[in-house]
């Protein structure tokens, strides 16, 4: 089911997006006032619902796929931040995740492959008074995106990034994808990938990023709040939700929703609480004295003390970067969900926006047509 890209969607009775005059005056506002945050994004005249962010367009995916639960919790926490909808922007690529801005009823733009984040970035760094998001999936953000979301982490644009995860390539039926486990067998590798998979938590973290959670397409609660969290942090926030894809990988992450085996394979993740999981708590992440690297121990009153509290906001990545290593990419025990890391560092589009307006200030308002005809032209004649 592949379609041309839908350019430039718009919300259905909404005023038209803010002038110019205003996004200028919202960058002054982001210069003034250091990092970029909600507050620069205009207010909703009214009382919202989930109701008001739904498109009038049929939801055209699998029945039953986890896009619809991740679409529901989307609609339903924006009305919470209150903002206009006509200042808020949803950017895909192409793959099933990237239908999404058709179902918003906001401002959006299905574009082209991978390219997501660097069209988001274009869109965030001179709109101040936008919410930019962007919708991805495994196979388009790591793949031929993989250039395009690292320097959007690097550059720590104000932009948010969904990543949905099912490990496999949907859209085109089924081969394997950047983050299939290795000896996966698909339509392109009947024999089993060779490929090691991606992480794409560790990679965020490589690239300096500085908010980087994971969540799951069925915990609702859970999504909301690393959703809400993400929309509040300054700078670029990746979110990566695994996704069932029942129909080409049905079941990819049973081990982390089944009642009888989530407490043991998932790792809850909480800003100051140490990292318990398992059955009453029972298990924990310690850090080993003599090789420095995290493991897994069962908790007693003799060890409860070396049990690692979580700091999402430590300076360092290095916890967090371990932390994404704990879990086993075939069976995915281990695996932490919630909030790595949210720390703030400086934001590109403030930086930018203080840029242009010192040079502003020092050489006056810049003269395309001088340019263009400057010194390095000459006129012929005869």
């Amino acid at each position: 089911m592949s379609e041309a890209p839908v350019i430039d969607h718009q919300p259905t009775n909404s005023t038209a997006p803010a002038t110019a005059a205003t996004a200028a005056t919202a960058a002054t506002a982001a210069t003034a006032g250091g990092l970029p945050a909600l507050s620069l994004v205009p207010k909703a005249d009214a009382q919202q619902s989930a109701r008001d962010f739904k498109s009038d367009q049929e939801v055209r995916w699998c029945p039953g796929c986890g896009d619809y639960a991740i679409l529901a919790a989307v609609q339903g926490f924006l009305p919470e931040l209150g903002l206009a909808r006509e200042n808020i922007v949803f950017i895909s690529g192409i793959g099933c995740s990237s239908r999404f801005p058709y179902y918003m009823n906001t401002y959006g733009m299905h574009s082209i492959h991978g390219r997501a984040p660097a069209i988001a970035t274009g869109l965030a760094t001179t709109r101040p008074d936008l919410s930019v998001w962007v919708v991805t999936g495994d196979g388009d953000a790591l793949s031929i995106g993989g250039n395009h979301l690292i320097h959007a982490l690097r550059r720590n644009v104000n932009l948010k990034i969904l990543l949905f995860n099912n490990r496999i390539y949907g859209l085109t039926k089924g081969q394997y994808s950047p983050t299939s486990e290795t000896g996966k067998i698909t339509k392109s590798t009947p024999m089993g990938s060779l490929d090691a998979p991606f992480n794409p938590l560790s990679l965020a973290l490589g690239a300096e990023a500085g908010f980087v959670a994971r969540t799951i397409d069925s915990d609702r609660k859970h999504l909301t709040t690393v959703l809400r969290a993400a929309a509040a942090h300054p700078g670029t926030a990746l979110v990566e939700i695994y996704q069932n894809c029942n129909i080409f990988n049905d079941g990819a992450f049973d081990a982390l929703k089944d009642n009888t085996t989530a407490q043991e394979a998932l790792i809850r993740l909480e800003h100051g609480q140490p990292i318990r999981f398992g059955t009453n708590g029972d298990k924990g992440v310690i850090r080993d004295p003599h090789s420095g690297e995290l493991t897994i121990t069962d908790v007693t009153d003799a060890n409860a003390h070396q049990i690692l509290v979580h700091d999402a906001h430590a300076t360092s990545p290095t916890t967090a970067f371990a932390l994404t290593r704990l879990a086993d990419p075939t069976t995915l025990h281990h695996t932490p969900i919630g909030i790595l890391r949210d720390t703030t560092r400086t934001v590109y589009d403030t930086a930018m926006t203080h840029q242009l307006d010192t040079a502003v200030e020092q050489h006056g308002k810049g003269d395309l047509s001088a340019l263009l005809a400057g010194k390095d032209t000459w006129t012929v004649v005869g």
